[in-house]
């Protein structure tokens, strides 16, 4: 089922962006400056300046670096915010009165990260208002100055400087915002820096990930054999039009973009125990070595494809990426630099960090720029043994990381066969195994998905098709 939701953006060009960031810049300065202030105990510290004093940090970021694409994650430091205010009303105020103060602050929070997150249950409300949706953000937080001040029974010095500024921010930054009005998803809560969340799975695909946490407890091998007499003549059709050095690869891996095109669950990847869409990024990863020598090193390729993507698209990115990983026989790629940095840690402490970066890939809070040369992060893995001269292997799929998927290919054979006449003839074939993460999609989904997949290879005319069906995984 669909989720209704709408987003909001803001822009560095606007200045009340900036206002919003110099106000909640301040109040991380007056909490973290009152933090030091004599006679506070170490839980007052703690909860009532340092906690607020990081939302605020945590907000200026967020508002600078992903105000545009990712303003939701501003609702986060408010719930720092109202637990200092809840902390602050039950030490100077009344039972009842910081009961009702409580439960006010918790109500804002709700509301802000209801109006912040876009849910559908709060966009009635700003539509009539001629201000907008700043007004509703001020409704939202003006209960906790008001529920602060209310029957004071202890000295305290009121509503401070510090906590006046914070919200004036977030008052602030709901005039700076503006709905985006696209028609498109946009990221929200639980969505990852390279998937968006599916949240439309039934219950058993929902339950199984906990069962099977890790991806080599949920694979499934499958090996087929390919007659590749039609493959062979469309690949030589290739070269012959001037595309050097077209194989195998580049006809299987053009196969597999239009079969994901048609069947985009197969983009789909598990982490955290949660399934995720790539959507339009067809990530496909493989190792090639630099020459074919038992002692040239070997990189890894990746490639950002398209759904959609032309056998020509495919063939250019794909040896664009070839000639780039080849050009040098030093380790001079992304992925070697960061293996090579990765290699100077010392064996304990690598452990350490391999763990860490693990935890990290749990949250989805692995930087962007890892993620883009981990080779364990992808849609697809191939694997050529046909350039070694053996059968596929079925390879294993990786535990850390979150590839869903990997297909081997072998050396090509022939076999003789009785022909429905009965004479012998000689046809030329090809295996390949593919090792498939199940808790993705249902078995039936990956055997149409793969009856499709081989059906392209045997007429593999149809690749140059122009009418490529391509379709959403989550409308």
């Amino acid at each position: 089922m669909k989720t209704k939701r709408f987003s909001y953006t803001t822009t560095l060009k606007n200045p009340l962006t900036w206002l919003a960031a110099l106000l909640a810049l301040a109040a991380a300065v007056g909490f973290f400056g009152r933090s030091f202030a004599a006679g506070s105990s170490c839980w007052t510290r703690w909860i009532r300046d340092l906690l607020p004093g990081l939302a605020a940090l945590y907000f200026v970021y967020q508002l600078l670096v992903h105000g545009k694409d990712r303003l939701y994650r501003l609702s986060l430091p408010f719930w720092p915010l109202a637990l200092s205010f809840a902390y602050a009303a039950w030490n100077g105020l009344a039972w009842y009165w910081a009961l009702l103060a409580t439960l006010g602050v918790l109500i804002a929070a709700w509301v802000l990260r209801g109006v912040l997150t876009g849910t559908r249950a709060f966009a009635w409300f700003p539509a009539p208002i001629v201000v907008g949706d700043g007004i509703f953000l001020l409704l939202s937080v003006l209960p906790v100055p008001v529920f602060y001040q209310i029957q004071r029974e202890t000295p305290v010095q009121g509503f401070q400087l510090a906590e006046m500024a914070l919200l004036a921010a977030w008052l602030i930054l709901g005039l700076a915002m503006k709905r985006i009005k696209d028609g498109k998803y946009h990221p929200t809560w639980g969505d990852r820096p390279d998937g968006r969340r599916v949240r439309s799975l039934d219950p058993i695909s929902v339950v199984g990930t906990y069962i099977m946490p890790e991806r080599n407890q949920a694979n499934v091998l499958f090996q087929n054999t390919l007659e590749i007499t039609a493959l062979e003549k469309y690949v030589r059709a290739r070269r012959a039009a001037g595309w050097e050095e077209f194989g195998m690869t580049e006809a299987l891996l053009a196969a597999y973009v239009r079969t994901v095109s048609k069947y985009p669950g197969a983009n789909r990847f598990i982490s955290g125990e949660k399934v995720y869409s790539r959507g339009d990024d067809l990530q496909f990863c493989m190792t090639v070595k630099k020459e074919m020598s038992t002692d040239s090193p070997e990189t890894i390729i990746k490639l950002h494809l398209t759904p959609g993507d032309s056998v020509e698209t495919v063939y250019r990115k794909f040896h664009d990426a070839l000639a780039d990983a080849k050009k040098s026989m030093e380790l001079d790629s992304s992925f070697d630099g960061t293996a090579a940095i990765l290699g100077m840690v010392p064996g304990l402490l690598l452990k350490f960090v391999v763990w860490l970066l693990k935890l990290m890939d749990y949250f989805g809070l692995i930087p962007g720029f890892l993620l883009e040369v981990s080779p364990f992060h992808g849609s697809i893995f191939f694997t050529s043994m046909g350039s070694l001269g053996i059968p596929p292997v079925y390879h294993h799929l990786y535990n850390f990381g979150n590839l869903p998927v990997f297909l081997a290919f072998g050396k090509k054979y022939r076999v003789n066969e009785l022909d429905d006449d009965g004479s012998t003839v000689s046809r030329k074939y090809m295996d390949y195994t593919v090792n498939v993460d199940e808790r993705i999609v249902d078995g039936f989904y990956y055997a149409t998905m793969l009856k499709y997949f081989h059906k392209l290879l045997l007429h593999p005319e149809r690749l140059d098709d122009p009418e490529m069906e391509v379709n959403e995984d989550i409308p």
